[in-house]
């Protein structure tokens, strides 16, 4: 059975940690990394084009910055995970792109083998973040019932939240995976967010799950 290769772009203004970057994914097995950017200007058109499975966004870009990349490439690309790149672990900063629609962050210098392993993981459902970051979306959603979840959505997200990945709860719940994900589209439309961080922490703040 051929391994499901992960594709990868980078967007990062850094020539050494783009480069670096771009050898450890493209030399790693069940990975590839094909487009690399130093800037969202170049990257934005050609990201639309290549839908990767997973972008490494540096968040202080010259000109357009990642938050602002990520509130262009999301709406076109629901099915990409986008993971900030920061030098250190500025709350506010990572905070506001993982509202635009980060699924999670990495800090620059983050080992490989960690870095791997967090591509993987929001593939595979997860959301890598800290407890800070994570208290401060809570935070930012007001408690709204307009758009309830179905008991099967509600069950998902539940799972979700309790740290399991896609694969676990389709197995879990004798669903296939592409079930799983079209409930987690639904849930999406009904809190009214973009990423599986806040729609869990949206959930848990509304008193849904």
């Amino acid at each position: 059975m051929t391994e499901e290769i992960i594709n990868v772009a980078i967007v990062e203004d850094e020539d050494e940690i783009r480069e670096l970057l771009e050898q450890i994914i493209d030399r790693s097995p069940g990975f590839a990394c094909k487009h690399v950017y130093k800037d969202c200007e170049s990257a934005i058109d050609s990201i639309k084009l290549a839908k990767p499975d997973v972008v490494l966004m540096d968040i202080q870009l010259p000109g357009i910055t990642g938050i602002k990349g990520i509130e262009l490439l999301k709406p076109e690309l629901p099915d990409t995970d986008f993971i900030m790149l920061t030098i250190r672990d500025e709350e506010e900063i990572v905070f506001q792109s993982l509202c635009a629609g980060a699924t999670g962050y990495l800090l620059k210098d983050t080992p490989p083998v960690k870095l791997l392993s967090a591509i993987k993981e929001v593939r595979d459902g997860g959301s890598p973040m800290s407890p800070g970051i994570a208290r401060k979306i809570a935070l930012s959603f007001q408690p709204s019932k307009d758009n309830p979840l179905t008991e099967r959505e509600i069950e998902v997200l539940t799972r979700l939240a309790n740290g399991e990945n896609y694969s676990t709860i389709s197995s879990k719940l004798f669903i296939s995976g592409n079930t799983v994900r079209a409930h987690i589209k639904n849930i999406y439309r009904k809190l009214q967010v973009n990423s599986r961080a806040q729609a869990v922490i949206s959930a848990i703040k509304q008193k849904l799950i």
